[in-house]
């Protein structure tokens, strides 16, 4: 994961906002499963330890009375969520391979030859949960299982690219944990981090980060913190 976020803009910021934050669990948290490799500023998380992690350094809040105040972190099924409907989200369709082998190093290439909806990367996780090669960047597609082909093609690529992974063999030499497919929630003006009143009730909506959702999650959530003050404020001058 690399900030890939244009300079000037406010996203830039809520990344810059973030690798502090994901720097320091990487050093002083490993429970966390945050990789990071210096001076590229290249971070891997391994979601499996890390969404316990958060799981178990936040507040668990479950309101049983109305509320002044929603936040709405809806993801991709913000296009459908009532009250907001945003069709302008779509999925944004990823793919990878984990593997046992390692690289040794994180690795990024623009572009590559089978088309633009697919990438080619290797990035190391940490806690010895293996190595992740990846992937595709399919817009629309909302197909949630591993597709056999676009697989062999990952392996491929990421073989030609770091040879180390498999001492210069073929990809029958990769030893293979699973496939795994997500669906970024791309949003098309980016994400909306905004405050908005529905009824008597003040929404704060922080949804739409596409695949930068880790590599901005701190800032993006800041910005919506600095946004419920300042409704909540609005509310208690009412």
């Amino acid at each position: 994961m690399l900030s890939m976020s244009t300079r000037g803009t406010k996203a830039a910021d809520w990344d810059k906002d973030t690798w502090a934050a994901l720097e320091d669990l990487a050093r002083n948290h490993p429970d966390a499963g945050i990789h990071f490799q210096v001076p590229q500023k290249w971070s891997c998380i391994q979601t499996s330890c890390f969404q316990p992690y958060l799981d178990a350094t936040s507040p668990s809040v479950h309101p049983d009375q109305k509320v002044d105040l929603v936040i709405n972190c809806a993801g991709l099924m913000a296009s459908k969520l009532g009250g907001v409907e945003d069709k302008t989200v779509v999925p944004a369709r990823g793919q990878i391979v984990i593997v046992r082998n390692e690289a040794g190093k994180m690795l990024d290439v623009s572009g590559t030859d089978d088309g633009d909806g697919e990438a080619c990367y290797v990035m190391t996780r940490a806690a010895g949960g293996g190595t992740i090669l990846g992937g595709s960047y399919q817009l629309g597609n909302w197909d949630s299982q591993a597709d056999p082909n676009l697989a062999v093609r990952i392996m491929k690529r990421a073989v030609k690219m770091c040879p180390q992974l498999t001492d210069g063999k073929e990809i029958e030499h990769l030893d293979i944990i699973r496939h795994s497919v997500g669906l970024r929630p791309v949003r098309a003006n980016g994400a909306r981090i905004e405050k908005e009143r529905i009824g008597d009730t003040w929404v704060v909506h922080n949804y739409g980060a596409g695949g930068a959702g880790y590599q901005s999650s701190y800032g993006c959530a800041q910005a919506a913190v600095n946004l419920a003050e300042e409704a909540l404020a609005t509310r208690a001058k009412l």
